[in-house]
């Protein structure tokens, strides 16, 4: 058995699925210290440890998205920790999950796989220190990643305000990169594409959660922009309108949408949250794009309109340079409008 691809990008769930597990269980919970738990579907659970510290604890976990072990390794690590980043915290402690399929896989690849990760976590200043293993079918790899957090520095995703600017980090596509390589149609340009972004840490988080200008956050995964940013509305209590032309967007990515390639999530991201989101007579290859599965995506955040140019070429400043404003928060329904 050779360490391939899987044929998803790290998908969740879908949004349909997950809130018909959730629904069945208890929406608070009795411990007063549990800060932030599943009510808004967050990136992390946050617990009060003192007036001063909190805890981040989260985790994640998929088959690989690409061939080099190394490479995924980085991958699955970064977008672990990006869920740390989401809630305003610092990673400090990380743990493998190893599933390896005795027999069929060497142990040396999953030891590569733990070297990308390790490469990851020390650059996030966190201790990659054990965690546990199985055997299974297919090779799966994640961490499950604690941090720290001032409480009163918590980024939710159900903090926005009306009129707030929202800003994106990172250009979505990364599940059609992924989808591609999967039917060898990946370019070797567009790949280290792929790697840049998957491994870029949304290190940007912890800066963003000590400026009160900024009232919510959460990262771009498996339920594509609209899902997420559906999340923020949802969570507030809000609408949201985007402009489409303001979307970063990887430009491999597009070129491929138009030619029809797309990851089984983005269909199944759309049939499960479109009723909540107004699309003008976009042509398909777009809404793939606005539903796109990513692995490791951008911060997603909402920022008071007075502070948002400030806060986005500081953004750019670290590296992320396509970081955009693309809409802003409005009155009304939780939903999101689509603007050309």
């Amino acid at each position: 058995m050779s360490f391939a691809h899987g044929g998803g990008c790290g998908c969740k769930l879908s949004p349909a699925v997950l809130a018909s597990i959730l629904k069945k269980l208890p929406r608070e919970s009795r411990d007063s210290r549990l800060l932030v738990g599943i009510e808004t579907g967050d990136d992390a659970a946050v617990y009060k440890l003192t007036d001063d510290l909190a805890l981040v604890s989260t985790t994640d976990f998929f088959l690989p998205v690409v061939q080099d072990p190394f490479d995924f390794g980085q991958i699955a690590a970064a977008n672990a920790l990006s869920d740390v980043y989401a809630m305003g915290g610092r990673p400090v402690l990380a743990l493998g999950l190893v599933g390896l399929p005795l027999g069929k896989l060497e142990p040396e690849v999953m030891a590569e796989v733990l070297r990308g990760a390790e490469t990851m976590c020390e650059r996030a200043g966190a201790a990659l220190a054990g965690g546990h293993s199985i055997d299974l079918a297919e090779p799966m790899f994640g961490l499950a990643v604690q941090g720290v957090v001032h409480p009163d520095r918590i980024r939710r995703n159900s903090g926005a305000h009306e009129n707030d600017l929202i800003v994106l980090t990172k250009p979505i596509g990364i599940g059609i990169l992924s989808a591609a390589l999967k039917k060898e149609l990946l370019s070797k340009e567009a790949y280290r594409q792929m790697i840049r972004y998957t491994t870029m840490l949304n290190t940007p988080g912890q800066m963003l959660a000590e400026r009160p200008q900024v009232h919510a956050m959460t990262d771009v995964t498996g339920f594509g922009l609209l899902g997420h940013l559906l999340e923020i509305c949802r969570g507030s209590n809000l609408g949201a309108v985007i402009e489409l032309e303001s979307i970063p967007v990887i430009e491999e990515s597009a070129r491929l949408a138009k030619e029809g390639v797309l990851t089984g999530a983005s269909t199944r991201n759309w049939e499960s949250y479109g009723s909540d989101v107004e699309l003008p007579a976009l042509e398909l290859w777009q809404r793939n794009l606005l539903t796109d599965p990513q692995t490791s995506g951008g911060l997603l955040f909402t920022v008071s309109a007075d502070s948002a140019q400030d806060v986005v070429e500081l953004i750019r400043g670290l590296g992320f340079t396509e970081t955009a404003v693309i809409g802003q928060m409005l009155s009304g329904a939780p939903r999101v409008e689509v603007q050309t």
